[in-house]
């Protein structure tokens, strides 16, 4: 049962389970829970959990898109990482994705199919050898959290595609707060993993 945060006639927010395909799979569910239509407006990785907003209307679904565009949707997940990374930073990096492999890569220069990827983070926790990390994208690019960690040498827990060699089943992320301007009002939506409490 996937748990829904908030709906109206024009949003729909839920908190996606790992495991289930952002684009396809949660509109399903969203679609049988609430009626009506559902249209996809960002993405999350299917084995990523957490906050997502979908609109119910076509009209919801262009305003969502152009706030996820100019970047007034704003993204922020929790991750837990090996090692222990400064205790808050920024990173930018340019971002090349081999959709043959889907695997990205960060690269030196700018170049056809490269994009620039930024974010910002906090360290909350420390776990042992790992640590629990806030952090708010300025950017959304596919990967983008796994793949910037792991090039510094803090792989996300679980996540096997870049450089994990722990047991878990699935990355160690989860989106966990979506805020944005909604009808003149600020709407932020938010929800921990039980990992992160």
């Amino acid at each position: 049962m996937m748990e829904i945060l908030f709906s109206d006639r024009d949003l729909a927010v839920c908190v996606k389970p790992v495991g289930l395909d952002s684009e396809h799979d949660v509109p399903a569910a969203l679609k049988e829970a609430l009626g009506g239509e559902i249209f996809p407006t960002h993405r999350l990785d299917k084995n990523v959990g957490g906050v997502m907003v979908f609109a119910r209307n076509k009209a919801a679904a262009a305003q969502l898109s152009r706030l996820v565009q100019d970047g007034s949707l704003v993204k922020e997940y929790m991750a837990i990482v090996h090692g222990t990374p400064e205790i808050r930073g920024e990173m930018t990096d340019f971002l090349f994705k081999d959709s043959a492999k889907n695997k990205v890569f960060v690269v030196k220069n700018e170049r056809k199919g490269v994009k620039l990827a930024r974010l910002e983070y906090h360290c909350c926790t420390q776990m042992g050898n790992c640590t629990l990390v806030r952090i708010r994208l300025q950017t959304g690019r596919s990967h983008q959290i796994r793949v910037q960690f792991s090039s510094r040498g803090y792989p996300l827990v679980g996540d096997h595609k870049y450089g994990s060699r722990d047991e878990e089943k699935a990355p160690k992320l989860f989106s966990c707060c979506i805020t944005f301007p909604w009808k003149g009002k600020e709407l932020k939506f938010e929800k921990l993993p039980d990992w992160a409490r």
